[in-house]
């Protein structure tokens, strides 16, 4: 019985290094996924902007558009009585 008491505290040990390393690959696949969805999307932003050189002249536009909008909510917001922030 006690030889078999070594062989426990080793198998546990063996259970907790491969969940720890389940767990490790799991967080490596979850960034692989990540980076292959924005490569996917630069370069189909990229074909989409060699195919038509309009569009991004149109993207810088919208850029700037949507950066003075969200100065000027945030400017709105600021000048915005407390009570009505309070309420949201």
């Amino acid at each position: 019985m006690a030889a078999s008491e070594p062989q426990v505290g080793n198998c546990d040990d063996m259970v907790k290094m491969v969940e720890d390393l389940n767990r490790d690959l799991e967080k490596l696949l979850d960034e692989v996924e990540k980076l292959t969805v924005q490569t996917i999307s630069m370069t189909h932003d990229m074909v989409v902007l060699c195919s038509n050189p309009d569009l991004a002249n149109s993207i810088s536009h919208l850029t700037d558009v949507f950066q003075s909008c969200k100065e000027e909510i945030e400017k709105k917001w600021q000048d915005m009585p407390m009570e009505f922030k309070d309420e949201e």
